[in-house]
């Protein structure tokens, strides 16, 4: 054998050519069998009942489908003791698994490589050879080395490669809105605007009176589809559209577009350049709610697309009598409203995130859905498909069995949630008298109606990034007071927490210079950021004043404190903010104001700045990440995040403990608000208001009055003793079992009295 290293690097490069994982897992196998001059090279990956599946192979005799069950065999020696194993004679091995029909009993050597990925073996690399001759130091470096490869493969191979059969076909995505549909596909087949064609134009002037036509035209569309979304489904919905109105006014947003035409582009080029460069402009941020939105951005392109066709390609059915699933690559909300709500069970995109307004609207609707499923070959009109919104999976060509069983929980939920229901205008109260303040997170205008429908006590933490990150310039003051107001008008009488700019780092603005930075999380963001851009904080404080107007219940939240020369520059701002508009005869009202504790070095502070405060809000994510130094959205450590972690948990009782000390209001947002363990935990441990999302507050006020303070309390003395998540969290669910709530895989709450 030659060099087989000199080979890797070939192979290897070759490999980066190749379209899809299939292609490279199959160029793969058939080179490792080249290479090393062996007479069969096979890859066999875990299935989700953790047997190994037969994916691909060179030389193996069978056609069939193979399946080696969980511990069976050689394959699943070498899952087991998780090292190589490198044998002659196999058949003689005690683990030793024939494969009917494979005519395995010719080859007399065996070696069998594991794929680990992320610390887990999800699968195993074998070769065999009629020889029985063991191979060699340098064959096997030569196997580990592609089993690396293949291992980084394999998650993104289609699932349905590994099933027994043409039913129950399952495909895990993420969960966009929770509950469980069955239904019939019904196919979205909007165009993309990423696949059009690229040309050039030889006549710019003539484009633009096209672009101006077209531009028009799809105005004109996108307010009538708010009008009838309006009519139909309510202000709050209608909402979520005005995003698509606010890109087709944005002065940026134009500009590019007609600056593509100048350059030579033809109309759609310009369009799809357009909607790429502000696509990945958002595609790039860190924060999840705001990376989403680069999807709102694709599905105006996808509009504006459709309209320069001339032609309507959704499927528009003339009559619907059962329950359907819409399923498309880049579902909108245009798609949506199109079909009667009450036949309407399911949503399943192809692509999509879990903040995508999509997956908002479907929430709102109650529709359960589930993004980013990936390809779904020959799928067919009519196809049945169960949607599975509560772990984020969808079933295609369900056995009579399985719906049956979905069927049966989609039964208890109807009643469940017709009791969580109930519980709207009740207050969130412990079985003994403990009143917690349960607040929604907001964002976008579209956010608001969702926490009024749902009982919420007030707005926790409401993000103000949005409208200056989708336009040319900064928004003016006035355009400010006007989102503000909006959202002060809604929750009038309630409380609102609403955060200061948190951009910088990871969320440029695009009309400012760009500053490219090592680690944007530890880098110029929050505070930091609008200290050094005061023209900002201070139009966004006097807008904020403004809309606010005499209310005492709006609060001042700013992010990213970590130090006392922050706040105090922060306070000398609002102070001066509100002495401007004194002079300019307006009726001030200063609003509360107070700091994300989500910085630790925050923490440590707080015992200096607690008189300087009015409140302090635990942002609990940043702080989860920053304690335990690691990226949530990195997927080489993202498992590793753990918010129950003890390190976390014991820095949220010390912050609590100083709060007390001091007599400073205190509140938690981010993920550890919706999660039933973490929020018996954090009342247990003196938190008595949370922030969390409107579609999480019935669960999460119905366990707070299912649960005792001396439950809660009980509960948080033992978790303070664990040393791991694992601990704490079976603690919390062996409480909740002693209080007769049962969780399940797939239902988060199935028993438990609502009464109470």
């Amino acid at each position: 054998m030659n060099n087989v290293m000199l080979e890797l690097t070939r192979i290897t490069q070759e490999v980066a050519q190749a379209e899809t994982p299939e292609a490279q897992v199959n160029m793969i196998v058939d080179a490792i069998s080249e290479v090393i001059q062996i007479d069969v090279c096979s890859l066999y990956i875990k299935n989700e009942n953790n047997d190994m599946a037969l994916l691909a192979s060179h030389g193996l005799t069978s056609h069939l489908p193979v399946i080696i069950p969980m511990g069976k065999g050689i394959v699943g020696l070498v899952v087991q003791s998780r090292h190589t194993i490198n044998i002659i004679d196999p058949e003689k091995h005690p683990d030793y698994f024939y494969v009917a029909q494979s005519n395995e009993e010719i080859f007399h050597s065996y070696c069998g490589v594991p794929l680990v990925f992320r610390g887990d073996v999800i699968g195993v690399l074998t070769v065999q050879s009629c020889k029985p001759v063991k191979l060699g130091s340098e064959q096997e470096a030569f196997l580990t080395t592609l089993a690396s490869h293949l291992a980084l493969l394999a998650p993104n191979l289609p699932k349905q490669k590994m099933h027994k059969s043409n039913h129950n076909l399952r495909y895990d995505g993420i969960s966009g809105a929770s509950g469980i549909a069955i239904g019939a596909a019904r196919l979205s087949l909007s165009v993309h605007i990423m696949d059009a064609p690229e040309k050039h134009s030889e006549n710019p002037a003539q484009e633009l009176i096209h672009w101006h036509e077209l531009h028009s035209m799809v105005v004109a569309e996108i307010q009538r589809e708010r009008n009838t979304v309006e009519k139909t489904l309510g202000e709050g919905l209608a909402l979520i559209i005005d995003a698509y109105q606010m890109l087709l006014a944005d002065p940026t947003f134009l500009k590019r577009v007609e600056d593509e035409i100048y350059a030579g582009k033809s109309l759609l080029t310009a369009i799809k350049h357009t909607i790429h460069y502000f696509s990945e402009l958002f595609r790039s941020m860190d924060d999840p709610y705001l990376r989403a939105r680069n999807e709102d951005i694709n599905h105006l392109g996808d509009k504006l697309y459709q309209a320069w066709l001339g032609k309507n390609v959704i499927v528009q059915p003339t009559e619907i009598n059962d329950p359907i699933v819409l399923i498309g690559n880049h579902i909108s909300v245009s798609d949506i409203v199109s079909l009667p709500t009450d036949k309407l069970v399911g949503i399943v995109c192809i692509a999509g995130a879990a903040l995508s307004h999509i997956a908002v609207f479907a929430n709102a609707l109650g529709i359960p859905a589930v993004m980013g499923v990936g390809e779904l070959k020959d799928l067919e009109e009519g196809e049945p498909i169960i949607v599975d919104g509560n772990t984020g999976r969808i079933i295609r060509r369900p056995s009579t069995h399985v719906i049956d069983e979905y069927q049966s929980i989609i039964n208890t939920q109807m009643v469940f949630d017709r009791q969580l229901h109930s519980l709207r205008e009740l207050p969130a109260t412990t079985t003994d008298g403990t009143h917690i303040k349960l607040l929604a997170n907001s964002g976008l205008q579209a956010d608001v109606m969702p926490g009024i429908q749902n009982g919420a006590d007030g707005i926790g933490l409401y993000r103000t990034e949005i409208p200056f990150m989708i336009r040319n310039s900064l928004p003016s003051e006035d355009e400010q007071v006007e989102v503000y107001q909006h959202l002060f008008h809604a929750y009038a009488n309630k409380p609102v927490y609403i955060r200061t700019l948190d951009i910088g780092g990871d969320k440029p603005l695009p009309y400012l210079p760009v500053v490219e930075e090592e680690n944007p999380a530890l880098g110029w963001r929050g505070v930091r950021f609008t200290l050094d851009n005061l023209q900002l904080m201070m139009t966004q404080l006097r807008a904020i004043i403004r809309a606010a107007e005499d209310r005492d219940d709006i609060h001042i939240l700013l992010p990213m404190v970590s130090s006392t020369a922050e706040l105090d520059r922060c306070i000398a701002l609002l102070d001066d903010a509100c002495q401007q508009l004194i002079g300019e005869g307006r009726t001030v009202q200063r609003p509360k104001m107070g700091i994300m504790v989500e910085v630790p070095a925050a923490i440590s502070l707080l015992p200096f700045l607690h008189n300087k405060l009015d409140f302090i809000s635990i942002g609990s994510n940043d702080l989860s990440q920053y304690l335990l130094a690691i990226d949530r959205n990195n997927p080489l450590v993202g498992k590793l995040y753990e918010p129950l972690h003890p390190a976390v948990i014991h820095e949220i009782n010390r912050i609590v403990n100083i709060a007390e000390k001091f007599s400073l209001p205190i509140s938690l947002c981010g993920e550890l608000a919706s999660n039933p363990v973490a929020v018996m935990l954090l009342i247990g441990l003196g938190i008595r208001r949370f922030s969390l999302s409107s579609s999480k507050l019935p669960l999460i006020k119905w366990i707070i009055r299912s649960i005792s303070l001396k439950d809660a309390k009980y509960f948080s003395q033992q978790a303070l003793e664990q040393d791991n998540a694992s601990a704490i969290r079976q603690i919390g669910m062996r409480t909740f079992s002693q209080l007769g709530i049962e969780f399940n895989a797939t239902q988060p709450l199935l028993q438990g009295d609502l009464s109470l």
